[in-house]
């Protein structure tokens, strides 16, 4: 096998190395929360150095992508693991407690993609998606008021019922019964005035102030496929964003 020390690229050699570990689990190679081959089976799989392979991994891991255990091995991260599954989320209570949100949905249905939708899937215009729409709550108190939208062609199968009856987070959801992981996300994010549908859903009077989030979530290959329209009540919480 023709060794990628020999092979001429623009790219450096970890990143090429990067790609293809990335490849694989785009293609279902290993699954979230499984491990990966060690780094020597890497190396010799690839026909590179240890280290290149070693770097890689520090690539993928600074990507959340892979996530290592001291004396274990690296494995592919999951939302189901306790330290990433609310990566995404980055409400904390101002007393510096715990945020612990109960889920109920409230409905699931698919409709077609309007214009503007469509070209934030990069999809046609009148495609199937599905949109759930859920209220998460904080300590009994409605907090956050979400419209979901998902690619209809990767979440075959979703019913009410099967959300309602899930007991992990909803990423952990996608991964355990569409094998879609959520590699990385986008937000918008401003204050806004409660319309009557949200102020309802949070127990607002109309008008009051929340926080408005629209998060597109990304999987492997950098394909969009689920939108969050999310309304935060931010009374005694508040968003954090680590800056580097």
């Amino acid at each position: 096998m023709r060794s990628f020390e020999q092979s001429a690229s623009f790219s450096p050699l970890y990143q090429q190395i990067k790609d293809l570990i990335v490849a694989s689990l785009q293609a279902g190679e290993w699954q979230p929360g499984h491990a990966i081959p060690s780094e020597m089976e890497l190396a010799e799989r690839y026909k590179v150095s240890q280290g290149t392979v070693r770097k890689a991994i520090d690539a993928l891991a600074a990507e959340n992508l892979v996530v290592r255990h001291q004396g274990r091995g690296t494995f592919v991260a999951s939302h189901r693991e306790e330290a990433v599954q609310y990566r995404f989320l980055r409400l904390m209570p101002d007393d510096g407690n715990e945020l612990i949100l109960k889920s109920k949905f409230l409905s699931c249905e698919t409709v077609a993609a309007s214009e503007d939708l469509a070209k934030k899937f990069n999809i046609k215009n009148k495609d199937a998606l599905v949109l759930i729409q859920r209220v998460q709550t904080f300590k009994g108190r409605p907090v956050v008021y979400e419209s979901i939208y998902l690619v209809a062609n990767r979440f075959k199968g979703i019913t009410l019922d099967r959300l309602n009856n899930w007991p992990g987070p909803l990423y952990g959801f996608y991964e355990s019964e569409f094998a879609t992981h959520m590699v990385r996300a986008e937000e918008h994010i401003k204050a806004v005035a409660a319309n009557s549908e949200v102020a309802e859903h949070l127990s607002l009077a109309k008008a009051a102030p929340v926080l408005f989030v629209e998060r597109r979530t990304f999987t492997y290959g950098n394909k969009a496929v689920e939108l969050r329209l999310a309304h935060y009540e931010t009374g005694d919480l508040h968003y954090v964003n680590d800056l580097n």
